[in-house]
């Protein structure tokens, strides 16, 4: 583990020691070298469930794959960033990858973590660092707004598990996840056991975010600059699954009669944002709804605390991470030539940059869960087990990727193809940066299909 966060942590005198003109490329360059140094833990060969570096960070085969995707990520955001943010100060740009990098250490710490209270502060320490990048680079006048709400949900979500996270620590004695299955509390179908039910979990579904705890997502995503947006598609909404998967193991026996609702909200949600998806207009609240229905499903695995559940779950939450952090970058560099995100006013680029529509296509059809890529695998594995769980599941797990085929064809179709509209004049040619950046997304997707059993979790 500190192999990788030692360096990290070294990179934040490193941003701001380095001479101006070789700012990007050292930061870049360095954060590749971590990201190459973190596929190590990939290499598994502990008997037991954890690897440990000492007693308070850990890796098992839960959180191995999301460090990796958080260690892929940065130097992904900082290539991403590098057009917009040339004008800025030089000062200013320090001060953007710091933040990002930041992020990076708050989140190794996070998923490595083996104390559900250190757990827990991370998990809100990644509010600050994205909470900055998104009400100070942000597109539009509406980011503070945007921020506010991304803020307040959080933290109204968040407070019931910290009280939760007491109560449990006192009941058990301990917050260590290495000691759960060793010290289960006794759950009763008491009135205050099911409100420490509903705390535990109502944090990390809001982060999901579930359907109806949503309306955070799109906002903080529309307003973000592409970094914030593919940090929050890629890593952030993974916090939630994580957590819950972790406190899953707590949640017996009353989650057996508790769960209903939450999966039935977690279907419907799948249904309602690919509906709401069908009538955007906006590209990047598009994929911003995109993601909600993805977690949902991510969520009804979960909930059903099967194996399956578990395993297509994490494949979804790995392989989403990547698709839709590469749309971003897609809607971004779309945006950066033609000042407009709305799809009607940016059409037709099939004719100007032939080969960005390739890796639109590609990022798409990744998007609906084409066969082979883990994303299908992952799909599958939940439908299964909620079929399992419950045959009526079908007709909403159906009609969700049926309506998840519709917006993403549409998307693809309403951004390249048809005519060029007349507005659009002096667009510059795609970049050597940006084509680097889409392969660095796509080629880990369908490395994956070749050794699915990295990101399978604990089932092999």
């Amino acid at each position: 583990m500190l192999k990788v966060l030692i360096p990290t942590i070294m990179l934040l005198p490193t941003i701001w020691l380095s001479s101006p003109k070789w700012l990007w490329t050292t930061t870049t360059m360095n954060s590749f070298l971590i990201a190459f140094i973190s596929l190590t833990w990939l290499k598994w060969d502990s008997e037991t469930g954890w690897a440990n570096s000492n007693t308070i960070l850990a890796t098992d085969p839960l959180s191995t794959p999301l460090l990796v995707l958080t260690c892929w990520l940065l130097p992904l955001m900082i290539l991403a960033s590098q057009n917009h943010m040339r004008p800025e100060p030089v000062t200013r740009q320090r001060f953007f990858i710091m933040l990002l990098t930041t992020l990076q250490i708050l989140l190794i710490m996070a998923f490595g973590a083996t104390e559900l209270i250190m757990f827990y502060i991370m998990f809100e320490a990644t509010l600050i660092p994205t909470l900055i990048i998104i009400t100070r680079w942000g597109n539009q006048a509406e980011r503070l707004n945007a921020g506010t709400y991304f803020l307040f949900y959080t933290l109204a979500g968040s407070l019931p598990l910290l009280v939760a996270l007491m109560l449990l620590q006192q009941t058990t004695g301990t917050l260590s996840m290495l000691l759960f299955q060793y010290t289960k509390p006794i759950l009763t179908t008491a009135l205050g056991h099911k409100l420490w039910w509903a705390g535990c979990l109502i944090a990390f579904l809001v982060k999901m975010p579930l359907y109806g705890m949503h309306l955070w997502l799109p906002k903080a995503h529309v307003e973000a600059p592409v970094a914030g947006s593919m940090v929050l598609a890629a890593v952030l909404l993974k916090l939630g699954g994580y957590g819950m998967m972790r406190m899953m193991a707590m949640l017996d026996p009353l989650s057996n009669k508790l769960v209903y609702p939450f999966i039935i909200v977690a279907l419907w949600g799948v249904i309602m944002t690919g509906l709401v998806c069908l009538r955007q207009t906006d590209l990047k609240s598009l994929i911003a709804y995109s993601s909600v229905g993805h977690m949902g499903l991510v969520a009804g695995g979960i909930l059903t605390q099967t194996v399956w559940g578990f395993t297509g779950a994490i494949i979804l939450m790995i392989a989403h991470g990547l698709t839709s952090s590469a749309l971003f970058c897609l809607a971004n560099t779309s945006y950066e030539r033609t000042h407009s995100r709305t799809m009607i006013l940016a059409r037709g680029l099939q004719m100007v940059l032939p080969l960005a529509t390739a890796w639109w296509f590609v990022a798409n059809l990744a998007n609906l869960a084409m066969p082979p890529l883990p994303n299908l695998m992952g799909e599958l594995m939940i439908i299964t087990t909620l079929f399992d769980w419950s045959p009526w599941t079908i007709a909403l797990t159906g009609a969700g990727t049926l309506i998840t085929a519709n917006y993403s064809l549409y998307m693809f179709l309403t951004s390249q193809r048809g005519p060029v509209p007349e507005h659009i004049m002096n667009i510059s040619p795609s970049h050597t940066r940006e084509h680097l950046l889409m392969a660095l997304h796509l080629m880990p997707l369908f490395l994956l299909v070749l050794k699915p059993e990295l990101i399978w979790g604990w089932c092999y």
